[in-house]
């Protein structure tokens, strides 16, 4: 074997599946990759394909590994980086899937859920999450009383349920591990944080039986053997792909807030001690290695790719993207968005809130009023996360719509903060290598990174202003 081992990092993301084998300095040596579908069959509902899944991974690492030749053979450990909210249905006995795979994006027990608004601050004191549609619980309420096949399988007692990541490791590795790490157990909405376990008191408040879970393991733990073709590697480490990309280039700082742009936006604050209950952030654990336990504080803005595309929609103008830069430098008083697409998220928490402009402007304006809401709610979620944790001293963002400089600079004034961007489009799967590699001290420091600094922009900081007191007034908070 080669003195230089190599590590495999699955990225299974919404769109598509990514392998990625990486040397122990965090570099990318071969990469694989395979689309899968996303079908929404009615209103709120998003679903995929267990089996397509688990084949466009396993196509994905066939073809990283043989774009290494006899080299794969020094591929010693994989680590599988997952959506986190998304959660299925299958049978113990062969691992067929006895549901659709669920989509975080899937909120159609939304309605059913609300008969629990009472019992929110004791689900969210328990599980870190407000109550939601988009994780899991709901979902496999509407499994059971929807689909035969697993009301079936239930009476059989050979139901499995629970996080996507752990179909996709029963499915992949040969010992078929019926196993949950801790940030994709605790988007079933079903996990305490305390205990580190399923919770008996919310199955029973959801009508969910027991028995059917997962058992609960660290981050990094045997999962199994993936066989890819005629190399075995050892399955070391499974993450939700939004806490993996924390770890991309390395062990995290905790005086920064970690802000990830994509169809959705995520601002995550780390910590080594637990933060207690949080009233309007979600708290998690985004690893455990059976001796250190790092914590999250994070908030999240559902409109932020999304928004984009909605307003290319609601602009009737196709390039709108490429066509924002120009429109960002141009000198101008644009209105205020209130952004509530696909559900207002941290601080303010309203699913249903209605998305509006306030002021006239032309199109050009308009989008960048929606870009600047972007900004401010990411900004309103940093200013919440200050009341319970250390200020941030930088921010650090990634994903593909922190490409966008403008919103760069935009948060950067709006925030006070320089804004760091390393522009890695491989971030979950450095972060999940860097942990299925034990954490090594060289890992993928080699990269630059551009700074936007805080540029002195009143006017910005004053729309913040008039933005902040608009949503208080829509929301109450």
């Amino acid at each position: 074997m080669s003195l230089d081992p190599l590590y495999l990092a699955i990225d299974q993301g919404t769109h598509a599946s990514r392998a990625v084998v990486l040397d122990r300095r965090g570099c990318v040596l071969a990469s694989g990759a395979r689309n899968i579908g996303l079908a929404r069959p009615q209103p709120d509902w998003a679903e995929q394909d267990g089996d397509e899944m688990v084949a466009s991974i396993l196509a994905a690492a066939t073809e990283a590994l043989a774009a290494l030749g006899e080299r794969r053979h020094d591929v010693v450990a994989a680590g599988l980086a997952s959506q986190r909210a998304s959660c299925v249905c299958w049978e113990r006995r062969d691992g067929r899937p006895l549901s659709p795979l669920f989509s975080w994006q899937d909120r159609r027990a939304h309605l059913w859920l609300r008969q629990f608004e009472p019992h929110g601050e004791e689900v969210h004191r328990k599980t870190g999450l407000f109550l939601s549609a988009h994780y899991g619980a709901s979902k496999l309420r509407w499994a059971l009383d929807h689909l035969p096949a697993v009301r079936a399988a239930r009476e059989a007692g050979s139901l499995c349920w629970g996080p996507q990541a752990s179909f996709l490791a029963f499915r992949l590795a040969d010992e078929q591990p019926f196993l949950a790490d801790p940030q994709c157990a605790a988007r079933t909405q079903l996990w305490s944080l305390s205990t580190r376990d399923w919770d008996p008191e919310l199955l029973s408040l959801f009508g969910l039986p027991q028995g059917f879970l997962p058992r609960s393991v660290p981050t990094c733990h045997p999962f199994g053997t993936l066989r890819v073709g005629d190399t075995a590697i050892p399955l070391v480490a499974v993450n939700g792909d939004q806490s993996a990309a924390v770890f991309a280039f390395g062990w995290p700082d905790q005086d920064s807030a970690y802000i990830n742009i994509g169809t959705s936006a995520f601002v995550q604050r780390v910590l080594t001690r637990d933060p207690g209950y949080v009233p309007r952030q979600l708290t998690g654990i985004i690893l455990d290695d059976g001796e250190t336990t790092v914590y999250t504080v994070e908030g999240n803005v559902n409109g932020a790719g999304t928004a984009l595309e909605w307003l290319r929609g609601e602009l009737g103008i196709e390039n709108v993207v490429s066509r924002l830069p120009q429109w960002l430098a141009t000198a101008g008083e644009p209105p205020l968005f209130l952004n509530g697409i696909a559900g207002l998220g941290g601080p303010f928490w309203k699913p249903d809130f209605t998305s509006r402009f306030v002021g006239e402007g032309e199109p050009w304006q308009k989008a960048v009023a929606v870009v600047e809401s972007i900004a401010f709610l990411l900004q309103a979620n940093i200013e919440e996360m200050a009341k319970h944790v250390p200020p941030a001293a930088r921010i650090r963002v990634s994903g593909g719509v922190s490409l966008i400089d403008g919103l760069c600079r935009k948060l950067a004034s709006v925030s006070g903060l320089p804004v760091h961007r390393r522009e890695d489009a491989e971030a979950t799967a450095r972060g999940i290598g860097y942990l299925a590699a034990g954490r090594p001290a060289l890992w993928n420091n080699a990269v630059t990174e551009e700074v936007f600094a805080p540029a002195e922009d009143p006017a910005i900081r004053a729309r913040y202003r008039r933005w902040r007191a608009l949503m208080a007034e829509a929301t109450g908070v």
